[in-house]
């Protein structure tokens, strides 16, 4: 009920207790204690702090993401990532054959000239495949940059023009209510097109940068014909600052390939207070869908802000086919269309942050290579909480009302694409 201890503190301490025994072991990482984590949202932001950082490497850079575009956002990381190797420091980048297929071979290639590694993660043709054997559904789906395995990025933000621009705050949505003309199948490529991107990343400084390179490592000797060069058995850098952080890697080829799923079931199956989710793509399995509900109906307050439009009208369908059970329980759900909507967070309780790659999917879950960073602490969480108020003040709230009075064609789209949510 809701009469638990007055003081909240203790049942932040009783939530973390609880879910960090199960967290701990569903993903065999350790708590990093001692790390400085700054929240980066949208891109201009987050490619100058990247930009900089690559700009100060001594020593190496290793970058891993599932977009780089050829245009103005991946000719100046092009540019960055040579003038560090001219400077001296050993640079490596993977990227995702799918992710970059529309990548002219010739950025990668002015890259390799200049002294750059370059792997691409599973490559599409099976000749070309890596030794590790061909897997054309699974994908490496991870945003990282490490630099001298002193600073670590990571979060949903790929290297994209898409990033150019930041949202509007103040913006207001721009649908009506439900099934407003912006929303329909047909004009959700229109509006992806020309829309900003919100999108979340982080920056942490001290010892959970030495997980970060860690799993930039394993991927690179999964995929790589030649060893990564730069980072080495190098040793944990020092506590930067008071933030305990963990390092969430999905692995699908091995037996921890759930680790980001079961991590978020525990969580949320042990909030007591607030569960508030900013996800791009949500096309939940049926125990996760009960997970949300079970807490909306036992009192916890479970917020979602979703896309009011995507770039895969399949995916946004599926989706929404999972509203009306959520909604019967109590969860508050909002979408945003000002924006197209990229960020993959969750904040819980006020002291249990996540940021990362993984949406909340079946194919995030258990075909692609995610990376996802635990942040645990009131002070970061409350940043979390300030940013998802935002996206709640700049979406549209889906009333069970509004929901019921939506239109057959939304119907259909939405029981027709929930066939596929498997293979989505």
């Amino acid at each position: 009920g809701h009469d638990i201890a007055a003081d909240p503190r203790n049942n932040r301490e009783d939530f973390l207790a609880r879910h960090l025994a199960v967290e701990e072991a569903v993903s065999g990482a350790p708590l990093m204690a001692g790390n400085r984590v700054r929240l980066l949202a949208d891109g201009p932001g987050t490619y100058q702090a990247m930009l900089r950082s690559i700009a100060q490497a001594r020593r190496y850079v290793h970058m891993e993401t599932y977009i780089f575009d050829d245009d103005e956002a991946g000719r100046r990381f092009a540019e960055a990532l040579i003038a560090a190797r001219n400077r001296g420091a050993d640079v490596a980048l993977m990227v995702d054959a799918v992710g970059t297929i529309k990548t002219p071979d010739a950025l990668f290639q002015r890259l390799r000239d200049a002294g750059v590694q370059v792997a691409v993660f599973n490559p599409v043709s099976p000749v070309n495949g890596s030794r590790a054997g061909w897997s054309p559904n699974q994908r490496n789906h991870r945003k990282i940059l490490v630099v001298d395995g002193k600073v670590g990025y990571l979060g949903g933000i790929n290297v994209s023009a898409v990033y150019a621009s930041s949202p509007a705050g103040g913006s207001g949505g721009s649908g009506g209510g439900v099934g407003s003309g912006a929303d329909g199948a047909d004009g959700a490529r229109a509006d992806a097109d020309g829309a900003p991107w919100r999108d979340t990343h982080l920056r942490i400084e001290g010892p959970a940068v030495a997980q970060l390179e860690a799993v930039i490592q394993d991927g690179w000797q999964s995929q790589a014909k030649e060893p990564l060069r730069g980072g080495g058995q190098f040793i944990a850098p020092a506590a930067a600052g008071p933030t305990r952080v963990r390092i969430l890697a999905n692995q699908p080829d091995r037996s921890d390939g759930y680790t980001v799923y079961l991590t978020l079931m525990s969580a949320f199956e042990s909030a007591q207070r607030s569960i508030h989710i900013t996800m791009a793509y949500f096309v939940p399995d049926p125990a996760f869908v009960d997970v949300l509900a079970g807490a909306a109906q036992r009192g916890v307050d479970v917020v979602l802000v979703l896309p009011g439009f995507s770039d895969s009208s399949l995916v946004f369908n599926a989706g929404r086919s999972h509203y009306t059970r959520l909604l019967q329980a109590g969860v508050k759900l909002y979408e945003r269309r000002d924006a197209l909507l990229h960020a993959k967070t969750a904040v819980v309780d006020g002291v249990w942050s996540t940021v990362g790659s993984s949406n909340m999917d079946w194919r995030s879950f258990a075909l692609n290579y995610e990376v996802n960073a635990v942040v645990l602490g009131p002070e970061f969480a409350a940043e979390m909480e300030a940013l998802f108020q935002r996206d709640v003040a700049e979406s549209v709230r889906i009333t069970p009302e509004a929901w019921r009075a939506r239109g057959v064609d939304d119907r259909f789209m939405e029981f027709f694409s929930r066939m596929f949510e498997r293979w989505l």
